[in-house]
């Protein structure tokens, strides 16, 4: 079997080792052909290893000169971390064929600025984005940009569907996904310029575009590609995962409120417990850099063990299915496809 080699940039994050390293233990039990490259404080690193000995096995520690601080500019963390942090050579190792994905908790900024300079967007790309997997009432969708770029033309609007679309294929196994714009409505006189000309664009591409959607049809699954810009993607992203924590802690103020209410609880504590980990936001953790040339997948900061782990799962999955070079093989045969529909839209 083929050893799939992951980068990990271990101090990325609010808790660096304390979770990267149990995680790394954890998705080791899931994909046993797995290795790692993991850079960042040698002594910090080796202190959790030591901890797991299968892990230990399958893990080369790098020592890095500095971490970037989860509050740093993108800027300044390029001019102090290049080549010298743990966050650069990580992404660094899979420009350099070392490993087929890195995986990261840390800054996003940071780790955006530095994918793009180390390993360059796929021709046909202006902008990549973040896409994340949400879960719906239908099963589970992909939402991108949730983070990586404020604004938009019509053009990366369109892009962005073509990569969520071949990542929809790639993860989900759908043949034929179906992708719709985040919009203040359903109308087609409603939303900023881009996002219509956008939906212009895309309903003359061979593209399986529905239309525009509002925030409540992501999670009821109205689509299987949500597109969007980095920022209302964030924005809608984590006032799900804040009304999740929310309404698990309603309900468990709500089942502790009486007797009667424990004892309810009691028998109804096996579908309790499925709800909790529908609506728990590290089961939907990861978040792949969509559009450059490698695979970089990001890790909420504040992700626990369980949450890092999956993050650490998607970044296996999506190499060993080829997605970087589906995508590049989408965005060529699609891109003669949007250039005509786009001259179509404006006739």
């Amino acid at each position: 079997m083929t050893t799939t080699v992951i980068s990990i940039d271990a101090m990325g994050g609010d808790h660096g080792p304390n979770v990267t390293i149990p995680a790394m233990a954890q998705a080791l039990d899931a994909y046993p052909n797995v290795s790692f490259l993991v850079y960042g404080d040698e002594a910090a690193i080796n202190n959790q290893l030591s901890k797991f000995k299968a892990l230990k096995k399958v893990s080369t520690v790098i020592d890095c000169e500095m971490s970037i601080a989860m509050d740093a500019k993108p800027s300044i963390a390029l001019r102090q971390g290049r080549k010298i942090s743990g966050m650069w050579r990580a992404i660094d190792a899979v420009k350099a064929g070392e490993a087929k994905a890195c995986v990261s908790a840390g800054n996003t900024g940071a780790l955006m600025a530095m994918a793009k300079i180390i390993l360059r967007t796929l021709p046909g790309i202006e902008r990549p984005a973040i896409a994340g997997v949400w879960p719906t009432l239908k099963g589970e969708s992909v939402v991108l940009d949730v983070g990586a770029t404020i604004g938009g033309t019509a053009a990366q609007y369109a892009q962005f569907a073509v990569m969520g679309v071949a990542y929809a294929k790639t993860v989900f196994g759908l043949q034929n996904p179906t992708i719709a714009l985040l919009n203040i409505g359903v109308e087609d006189v409603k939303g900023t310029d881009s996002v219509k000309e956008a939906a212009e664009l895309l309903s003359h591409s061979e593209l399986n575009f529905t239309g525009f959607i509002e925030g409540d049809g992501i999670g009821k699954g109205y689509a299987d590609v949500v597109v969007t810009d980095g920022f209302t993607g964030n924005i809608a992203l984590k006032t799900a995962e804040g009304t999740a924590r929310q309404m698990g802690e309603y309900l468990r103020q709500a089942m502790s409120s009486s007797l009667m209410s424990k004892i309810g609880y009691l028998f109804a504590r096996g579908a309790f417990a499925a709800l909790r980990a529908r609506m728990d936001p590290n089961a939907a953790n990861g978040g792949m850099f969509l559009g450059l040339n490698g695979i970089v997948v990001k890790s909420h900061g504040s992700a626990d063990i369980d949450g890092y782990a999956t993050a650490i799962g998607v970044a296996i999955d999506v190499a060993e299915a080829g997605m970087v070079e589906t995508i590049a093989a989408d965005i060529d045969k699609m891109q003669s496809l949007l250039d005509d529909a786009w001259a179509e839209a404006l006739a």
